[in-house]
């Protein structure tokens, strides 16, 4: 798992209970958060104290790392910091960093709760990706008239440059080459990160110093000057020329003007993207699902079947459905899931179709939640007759044909089919993967049941990309997950559910992010 993006969470509270006898309560917040696939709560930090306030805004933050697969619970106790260390609790709310995140403009307001009978006030979260560090510039400087340092030939210069530390210390950041023999160097174009230069704080000084390199290690100290990184940015309109000071000469020579200027002649930023940054700029993730009804699933009513549903457990195809739907729909924002059904024969005339509404309404085929998408499956279960052959390409191109109608970066779709593996159109399968590359969507397959998925990987496309007639697939789209992979002998669902989701849904924010690149989409800046 690559390391996850840092998300910084600010905390404020409104219209807390207050328990302070004689003046208002005095809040802290704790977050506790729940390790992978384990239900125990562990104290990852708390904020300051704030005295006397019911709407505290917190300024102590959290700083977490966010994968975008995983399901990450997050607690926060608020509680009064009353005399002797003791607490009194004031309520506590329960959110996914998912749901924080995948909120507009990444700003959640959740009720507390946990004090029996009382109005706990609310919670507000802000979550923040750390980020203007993941800009990169590069810039070009050059020198004039520089103080001639050497006695035989002029100065060999190179520039040293600092960022400065929250404490007013300095920390070495980028040295340029030396370019010889001159007092006017030109040197080459460098490429910084921003988070290296000034730590993503736009106005915080940068210092440079300009010395004469000596062979012997011992250079001399020309000059300085001090900028900012708001300061070389403004140099993308026009030059910037900055003067080099030596305080000891200045302080020595009345007539002493400077020791040379140093030329800012280009700057430019790009940005890396992520996934955070086009979810925060308003793109909405559409999940559509689609289930096998064939008949090489078995009898729904008979025990062996995949579709078979006990009193005490979920049929496989109901137990994949809800892992990972649960994750993917704290990302969707009206909760809809249009879902499909493909390869039975529907009431009454017994007609064959590869993409019947589970709900039974075709002019609006969407379930309310993750839940809904599970009542119309049973639902569908009851009524229809499992059949065949297993067609993926109608509901594939079902899909692509809505994704096709809004390609400007707003809308990403994402189909999740859930089958035994028996496919029988592989040909137009490949030829709806192929066209809908260039779409924005993804496909997630997940395969249950105890067959070999050869044909699955090969949709996969992670080893080979997948072709028809002649055409390769513009991006990989598909990911392939068996399902049998994750359930542990004990039945012991739900540490197998956090991995299959994480599994399931690691490739989709690469998939996202290569659908943007290639179209040259930006991530709308969310509102401030």
């Amino acid at each position: 798992n690559v390391p996850g993006t840092k998300v910084e969470l600010t905390v404020s509270c409104r219209n807390l209970l207050d328990m302070d006898t004689f003046s208002k309560s005095d809040p802290v917040v704790v977050l506790f958060v729940q390790g992978s696939g384990s239900s125990e709560w562990k104290e990852f930090g708390r904020t300051e104290v704030i005295d006397n306030t019911l709407n505290p805004d917190f300024v102590r933050k959290f700083v977490l790392d966010y994968y975008f697969e995983e399901k990450q619970n997050l607690r926060f106790d608020v509680s009064h910091e009353a005399v002797f260390g003791a607490q009194d609790f004031l309520g506590q709310a329960f959110v996914a960093l998912g749901e924080v995140i995948g909120s507009q403009r990444g700003r959640l307001e959740r009720a507390l709760t946990g004090v029996p009978g009382k109005r706990c006030g609310t919670i507000l979260l802000l979550a923040e990706e750390l980020s203007n560090c993941r800009d990169i510039v590069t810039m070009q400087l050059c020198a004039n008239k520089l103080d001639k340092k050497d006695f035989f030939g002029k100065s060999d210069p190179f520039l040293v440059f600092y960022r400065s530390n929250e404490d007013g210390t300095f920390t070495i950041c980028h040295k340029t080459e030396v370019v010889k023999n001159t007092l006017n160097p030109v040197w080459q174009p460098f490429t910084i990160p921003v988070r290296a230069l000034c730590n993503g704080d736009y106005d915080r000084t940068v210092k440079i110093d300009v010395y004469d390199w000596d062979r012997d290690g011992s250079h001399d100290f020309i000059g300085e000057f001090a900028t900012s990184y708001r300061e070389l940015s403004r140099a993308q309109s026009q030059f910037t020329v900055y003067e080099v000071l030596n305080p000891r000469k200045k302080c020595k020579k009345k007539k002493y003007v400077n020791s040379g200027t140093v030329t800012l002649l280009s700057f430019s930023v790009e940005s890396e993207f992520t996934f955070v940054d086009y979810i925060r700029g308003g793109t909405q993730l559409n999940f559509t699902v689609a289930i096998d009804f064939t008949a090489s699933n078995g009898m729904p009513s008979h025990p062996t079947s995949l579709h078979y549903a006990s009193p005490y457990q979920l049929s496989a195809y109901a137990l994949a459905l809800k892992a990972v739907g649960e994750i993917i729909q704290d990302y969707d924002s009206d909760k809809l899931f249009p879902a499909y059904g493909f390869g039975a024969k529907l009431p009454p005339d017994g007609k064959i179709s590869h993409q019947f509404p589970l709900n039974n309404n075709v002019d609006n085929p969407s379930c309310a939640g993750i839940e809904g998408v599970l009542e119309s499956y049973l639902q569908s279960l009851r009524t229809v007759q499992l059949y065949g052959p297993t067609n993926f390409a109608p509901v594939i191109n079902q899909v692509a044909r809505v994704a096709a109608q809004v390609t400007d970066g707003s809308q990403y779709h994402v189909l999740l089919i859930i089958t035994d593996g028996v496919i029988s159109d592989m040909l137009q399968t490949k030829e709806a993967i192929v066209t809908a590359s260039a779409l924005p969507m993804s496909i997630i397959i997940v395969g249950v049941g105890p067959a070999e998925f050869e044909a699955m990987e090969e949709l996969d496309g992670d080893e080979v990309r997948v072709s028809s007639r002649g055409r390769y697939a513009e991006r990989d789209i598909v990911q392939f997950v068996p399902f049998r992979d994750y359930v542990d002998d004990s039945g012991n669902q739900v540490l197998s559910m956090a991995r299959l989701a994480k599994d399931v849904l690691a490739e989709i924010p690469e998939q996202l992010l290569s659908y943007m690149r290639t179209r040259d989409i930006k991530p709308r800046r969310a509102d401030p």
